[in-house]
């Protein structure tokens, strides 16, 4: 089966050897496609028949070793934006593309290092399971109300935007349409994880890191025979070989939004409480750290490679599949682009529990029905994560502007929760005033300064809204702890916070 990936061929591009007629998808590898499809499913629905109870759907009962750990942590940040995103942008700019991945394997490591056990031992004595509940327990509850909203809204982005990229790549490989290719996706993701839960996610997981790292991998070989040898990219232009050609002011807001999104999203904090002890949920982080690096570094070449290769690709044409369809061998390639697939699919099912729990526990549980039995509730949670599938591929699928969409969002999350996130745990003077209020006038001054950036003001609005959200979260923040007053309840109740995440040692010290 052909796949249509490039326009007309000009006659120089008839007389390179990585033409369209070297585009081939096979049988063969059109089944490990089906293949994988068809073991989602299985796994969703062995999953299903595992414990029961909301503990076990959502966190897996709190008992996940440090690998489980580390391929979560992966599955969850390496997706098929970010692979694929990698590859693109080294074969359009060069090896500037490195910061895309590399970025995260920073985050991945800060947070790991300051937070995952704290929050490890204050999940299990206050018996969290969601981040707005660590916001309420320290703050209050209007606080976690903010919270919800802003990490529901990013949830639901993020799952519409792998699932976009699902679609894409699977009508690529198969030629159904991207119609049906975005159905079947949609719709084997949606299935797997809204009946197996976290389980689910752990079991595919596993899978879908090790094809995704097998893929990349084997990449570079592959790519270096193809080009006469790793250093053969050194022909690309200088430019390719600078590591701010993307654009210092970018790559810092890039960066700085990169790192304190793993401070403020929920999954960041899944990943710790489903750990065994807190001494696991740093060690996992630390590990996939250690793995993304590699990862980073690996996807930029190979899209430089692809640049040598096939320099008459469009710009923001997607470098790694067609380096794939291109250089890789029948079976290899079915193998290698499965693995991509997975990348994509891992996140998403990441997202679609992440978001379910939101519903479930910080809008439903809290506001709605406290009392709901654990029997009600189980049910409620598979509803809820077919719900935010659902939702997610209409708007998916009827929203042009998702990746605009998928910026905003993480741009709140990122300039609005960080402060009182981080200061949550480490100063005590910081009060539920100032939490609900830093995290409400951010969002406002992130919605704003983007609106007045996209219909053209310019001047100071052509700055990345994510300093500006910055800044007024901050300055709120400090501000109002500093000059404001707390309750003796709340004093108590934030000392009381910061023991439970205390060790020992630190405790004794104290």
């Amino acid at each position: 089966m052909r796949c249509a990936l490039r326009p007309e061929r000009s006659a120089h591009q008839t007389q390179n050897k990585y033409t369209l007629e070297s585009v081939r998808m096979t049988t063969l590898d059109l089944s490990f496609i089906g293949i994988y499809l068809a073991a989602m499913l299985a796994i969703g629905l062995y999953a299903n028949r595992k414990d029961k109870g909301t503990e076990n759907y959502y966190v897996g009962g709190r008992k996940q070793n440090s690998v489980t750990i580390m391929c979560l942590w992966v599955s969850c940040w390496i997706g098929g934006a970010s692979v694929i995103g990698t590859s693109t942008k080294g074969y359009d700019m060069g090896i500037t593309a490195v910061w895309y991945v590399g970025m995260t394997a920073v985050g991945c490591l800060l947070f790991s290092l300051l937070l995952s056990e704290k929050i490890k031992r204050i999940g299990d004595k206050l018996q969290h399971i969601t981040y707005p509940e660590f916001i309420e327990s320290r703050y209050d509850g209007r606080a976690r109300l903010v919270a919800t909203v802003c990490t529901l809204l990013g949830m639901i982005g993020v799952t519409a935007s792998q699932l976009v990229a699902a679609g894409e790549i699977l009508n690529t490989l198969t030629n159904l349409g991207i119609g049906r290719s975005f159905l079947i996706a949609s719709a084997i993701l949606i299935a797997y994880t809204a009946l197996g839960g976290f389980m689910a996610v752990v079991y595919t997981d596993w899978v879908q890191v090790g094809l995704l790292v097998l893929g990349i991998l084997i990449g570079v070989p592959f790519a270096a025979k193809a080009t006469g040898g790793i250093g053969a990219v050194r022909a690309l232009p200088a430019s390719f070989f600078d590591l701010g050609a993307w654009g210092w002011p970018t790559i810092i807001a890039f960066a700085v939004s990169t790192v304190l999104s793993f401070f403020t999203t929920m999954d960041s904090y899944t990943r710790c409480i489903s750990a065994k002890t807190p001494a696991v949920a740093r060690r996992g982080g630390v590990l996939a750290a250690l793995l993304i690096i590699p990862l980073a570094f690996c996807s930029t070449y190979e899209g430089m490679a692809t640049r040598l290769l096939i320099p008459e690709l469009p710009e923001g044409t997607n470098a790694m599949t067609n380096l794939i369809l291109f250089t890789f061998p029948t079976g290899v390639k079915g193998i290698v682009i499965v693995g991509i697939l997975a990348a994509i699919m891992s996140s998403g099912d990441v997202a679609i529990i992440t978001g379910s729990a939101n519903m479930t526990r910080d809008i439903y549980q809290r506001y709605i029905k406290p009392d709901a039995s654990e029997r009600s509730m189980s049910r409620l949670s598979i509803a809820a994560s077919a719900a935010i599938g659902i939702i997610s591929a209409f708007i998916a699928w009827f929203m042009q502007d998702i990746l605009n969409i998928l910026f905003i969002t993480l741009t709140i999350l990122s300039a609005g929760l960080f402060f009182p996130t981080m200061m949550g745990f480490i100063w005590k003077r910081g009060n539920s005033h100032a939490a609900f209020y830093s995290i409400l006038f951010s969002t406002i001054t992130v919605i704003g300064w983007y609106i007045c950036k996209s219909i053209g003001l310019g001047g100071v609005f052509d700055i990345d809204c994510l300093w500006p959200g910055l800044l007024v979260s901050g300055a709120i923040y400090f501000l109002v702890s500093a000059f404001g007053k707390q309750s003796e309840e709340e004093t108590r109740r934030i000392e009381e916070f910061l023991s439970i995440g205390k060790t020992q040692k630190e405790s004794t010290e104290a």
